[in-house]
């Protein structure tokens, strides 16, 4: 699949903790950023609840798949038509949870990615955690193996390292940062997918969320949850890759901050 988008391209995520109660947030930081595709997660919002109407407004085409009060995930782009290709992963279907949707953005496939808390563990939704993420990552697989321009984007609910939180000892029994969890996340980056964000940043600690318990947007104790990772079509056209901080700090504002990729045009030849 060719790239078809205007390049560079800005690909963006966002966890939005509920669309209709911070649409006005998400269009702010849209007029903003400009990105030229957008993943959402956590709609807490029905399917024909989703604001769309205010979205297209805003100049941006969208498919979603919503779930009323938990979960929904959404694909936004900016100039171009999404062509939604899947609204769940495949290997499970008495999975009802709507946690994953695909399209096909002018050339590149993209996937919206809200994968499950897990917590408490152990228990029924840390098994739930581990059996999702392992359905992820052989969708993953054959994803890579079609050798086209994949972005995976979204709300992974691991944090890779001890360097992507603060330095805390309230989370070691989360599931957030069992090593169970952490073992599936590098396991897909063992596939050949390039995490940006840690790719643009080898050495830095860099937060996507910050809990609004304890003052913790205050005291940036953070953690890194939402990741981008690039098929190896796209890994080789990062130009950059950072957090919009300032969006968690907004009235109102998700307890997640958007990411955001930019990618160079491809090699011509």
């Amino acid at each position: 699949m060719p790239l078809c988008l205007p390049l560079p391209l800005k690909i963006a995520t966002f966890n939005i903790n509920g669309v209709k109660r911070r649409l006005g947030n998400l269009l702010e930081w849209l007029e903003d950023a400009q990105p030229d595709v957008v993943c959402l997660q956590e709609l807490k919002a029905a399917q024909g609840d989703f604001p769309d109407a205010a979205i297209e407004r805003a100049g941006y085409e969208a498919v979603w798949a919503g779930q009323k009060s938990w979960n929904g995930v959404a694909i936004l782009a900016r100039n171009a038509k999404p062509v939604l290709t899947r609204t769940g992963l495949p290997g499970d279907p008495a999975d009802r949870q709507r946690r994953y949707i695909e399209a096909a953005v002018s050339g590149v496939l993209i996937a919206s990615i809200y994968a499950p808390n897990g917590n408490p563990q152990p228990g029924p939704k840390f098994d739930y955690k581990l059996a999702w993420l392992d359905r992820m990552n052989r969708h993953a697989a054959g994803l890579l193996a079609a050798e086209v321009p994949v972005v995976l984007a979204g709300d992974f609910n691991v944090v890779p390292e001890a360097r992507d939180i603060y330095q805390t000892r309230s989370y070691d029994q989360d599931a957030l940062v069992q090593p169970a969890s952490r073992d599936a996340y590098r396991a897909l980056l063992e596939q050949g997918w390039t995490d940006a964000l840690r790719t643009a940043h080898p050495s830095d600690s860099i937060f996507t969320f910050w809990d609004y318990r304890r003052n913790r947007w205050t005291r940036d104790a953070g953690l890194r949850l939402d990741h981008i990772l690039l098929s190896g079509k796209l890994a080789p056209k990062l130009i950059e890759a950072s957090v919009d901080r300032d969006v968690r700090g907004r009235e109102g504002a998700s307890d997640h901050a958007p990411v955001w990729v930019e990618l160079a045009a491809p090699d011509r030849g």
